[in-house]
């Protein structure tokens, strides 16, 4: 029996295949990471209408550094041609591009946490929760696959509490094959923190703020970093191997260079070389 039916592969947004819903369904406020405001459910002003972005290479040039790190989980392509069949939010009614916005952040909430189910199958030390694992996965999977109606429905919030509780359990049965006193920062205020050099082996990082903290060279082998805050986080040549729960967003939203060694489950930033 496949122990992990779904590839991370197929978690990452697919532009090709979706109306552009971050575009529209998601608002934005003026800041570092947006050059202007934007209202849920208003089309960006840089929005064509074949769905593309009209300044996708320079976006961060052009003051959307937001944009640049932002992934849906494939949310957007299950939308637009599952749940609604490939009808898109210009064509059809006002009623059915309201369903389509309102219905895209719960299907992308839901993704995010179909991607750290699908990685907890793979990681050897969770072998004992992979029944429980696999039975979340295949209900999770089933909510995304609901019409319109039953999507507004979902409570998000306790679905996750559910999923949350056993990713803890799986957490500590990864880390606990790490050698050495495993430091517990869950939650921890790090922001702008010197860490350049530390020993993070096997930390519990959860939901760490470590916005512009300084990782350079920081061994962070074996620790779990879901839901950590990576802004402006310094990972230059940093050692990320076998890290997990690391989500492609949060790296986008680092620094980070050639030689920062990173999980197989994420792609090193393309603007980690460009902004050398």
């Amino acid at each position: 029996m496949n122990d992990h039916p779904l590839d991370l592969v197929d978690l990452r947004g697919d532009c090709e295949n979706c109306f552009g819903l971050c575009c529209v369904a998601l608002p934005f406020a003026a800041s570092a990471d947006f050059a202007v405001d934007k209202d849920a459910g208003t089309p960006c002003r840089n929005l064509q209408d074949d769905h593309r972005c009209g300044i996708h290479a320079r976006l961060r040039q052009r003051g959307f550094t937001g944009c640049t790190v932002y992934d849906c989980f494939g949310a957007g392509q299950k939308v637009s041609q599952i749940t609604f069949g490939g009808q898109g939010w210009r064509t059809g009614p006002r009623e059915h591009a309201r369903q389509m916005f309102d219905v895209f952040p719960v299907v992308r909430q839901l993704h995010e946490l179909l991607w750290y189910l699908t990685e907890a199958l793979t990681l050897p030390a969770a072998r004992p929760l992979r029944p429980e694992l696999r039975r979340l996965l295949e209900a999770t999977e089933a909510l995304t696959l609901g019409s319109p109606q039953e999507l507004a429905q979902v409570d998000v919030a306790a679905h996750r509490q559910e999923v949350n509780q056993l990713l803890l359990r799986t957490s500590e049965l990864a880390r606990a094959g790490t050698r050495g006193r495993k430091k517990d920062r869950r939650g921890a205020d790090l922001m702008g923190a010197r860490l350049k050099g530390a020993d993070l082996r096997g930390a519990n990082l959860r939901g760490a703020y470590l916005i512009a903290a300084d990782l350079t060279g920081a061994d962070l082998r074996g620790a779990d970093l879901i839901g950590a805050d990576l802004r402006d986080t310094d990972l230059t040549d940093a050692d990320l191997t076998g890290a997990f729960f690391l989500t492609q967003p949060q790296l986008n939203a680092a620094r980070g260079s050639a030689g920062t060694r990173l999980p197989g489950s994420v792609s090193r930033p393309a603007h980690w070389t460009a902004d050398v």
